[in-house]
């Protein structure tokens, strides 16, 4: 456990107060036609959020007239405030930020059971067993705060293995979801398309050209291909057809970032990061022809909105992030680890990355779509 002195007062406040607490919060007790209220966490990134989504639709099918309220990064939020299977959505801003007035607001909606799809954690179920929940379940389980949870186990032999759309459709299981449908809700509305269709045509791009997307940034440095490999490509791409434009995507932190690559790659590349709305992104995502990316939200966003993707991988697992359905639209491009231990999280430059060459994804592109 994090020794942090916050951290170390809410595990021994939360202990004591799971010592009196003579509640059955077994599965076992569990009785589906009690529910009214369910609180799903899914307070991380956007990618992260994006594949909770299955399991959110397999809560609601199965709850059609309870109500549903998820706790999500405020950051993101906005994507998913038309998901119709939510009817309320919390912000979570980071760490103990407005942690009791969050639990107050729990509180006074009562949920009958929490659902911990992806959290950030040693917060996350804190804040169910607080709102006074009493069925929580997680997969996998909180290795501070497990004795908290309602399920007994995992129910899933290697999560190491396993898609985390199924890991979180199993936590969707153990209150009675079911796990068949696999895909990602995003919707993209008129207003979206209307935003980004007028700005591409003051950026002089027609129905004609061939949008091809970079994402050329991601959360985590060690998941990102070097700038000069997306910088030969683009200048490839450009001169294998005139309909070609490179259209990069990137948040406002990564304006200078994306300017760089598209300033390199020269006329037919255009930066968007920082000129395009989170919420109207969607609508970007959509437009394009084939999105070139590493692991990250922008990716998950295209898989949902089904827009072609050739996702770069190394050193996370695409059997375990990448696309899961619609596999005739997506490739992707995968190295073995070359470290026998694997210290990603400790790298600062990305140097297995750079084992997908520049060559063999345009090879990928021109076959999945130049020669169509």
């Amino acid at each position: 456990m994090r020794i942090h002195p916050t951290d170390f007062l809410l595990y021994w406040a939360v202990n004591i107060l799971n010592s009196f607490d003579r509640r059955d919060r077994s599965l076992e007790s569990f009785r589906p036609e009690y529910v009214r209220t369910i609180l799903i966490i899914s307070s991380t990134g956007l990618g992260d959020t994006l594949l909770s989504t299955p399991a959110i639709s397999s809560i609601r099918q199965r709850y059609p007239r309870a109500r549903i309220i998820a706790f999500m990064n405020y950051k993101n939020m906005e994507l998913f405030a038309d998901n119709p299977d939510l009817d309320m959505i919390i912000p979570y801003r980071g760490g103990y930020r407005r942690f009791l007035r969050t639990v107050r607001q729990f509180r006074n909606l009562r949920p009958d059971v929490a659902v911990i799809l992806h959290g950030n954690e040693p917060q996350a179920t804190p804040y169910c067993y607080l709102s006074g929940a009493r069925y929580i379940v997680k997969v996998p389980k909180s290795p501070e705060y497990g004795y908290i949870l309602s399920n007994a186990d995992n129910g899933i032999s290697d999560i190491s293995k396993t898609h985390s759309i199924d890991v979180r459709l199993k936590a969707a299981s153990l209150i009675g979801g079911a796990a068949e449908n696999k895909r990602m809700t995003l919707n993209v509305d008129k207003e979206d398309e209307a935003f980004v269709e007028e700005y591409l045509k003051t950026q002089g791009i027609s129905s004609s050209n061939i949008l091809i997307g970079f994402q050329t940034g991601a959360a985590k440095g060690y998941k990102v291909w070097p700038d000069q490999n997306f910088i030969g490509l683009g200048k490839k791409l450009l001169a294998a057809d005139p309909r070609v434009r490179i259209v990069l995507t990137g948040a406002p932190n990564e304006i200078k970032h994306c300017e760089y690559i598209a300033d390199n790659i020269g006329k037919g590349a255009l930066s968007t990061a920082g000129k395009i709305p989170l919420k109207h992104t969607r609508a970007l995502i959509k437009r394009l022809s084939l999105l070139v990316t590493n692991d990250t939200g922008t990716m998950h966003m295209a898989i949902a909105l089904g827009t072609r993707t050739v996702s770069l991988f190394c050193p996370t697992d695409y059997r375990c992030y990448g696309p899961l359905y619609d596999l005739h639209l997506h490739r992707v491009i995968a190295k073995e680890k070359p470290c026998p231990e694997c210290r990603y999280a400790k790298c600062k430059e990305p140097f297995c990355m750079g084992a997908i060459t520049t060559d063999e994804v345009f090879r990928v592109i021109e076959d999945d779509l130049l020669r169509d």
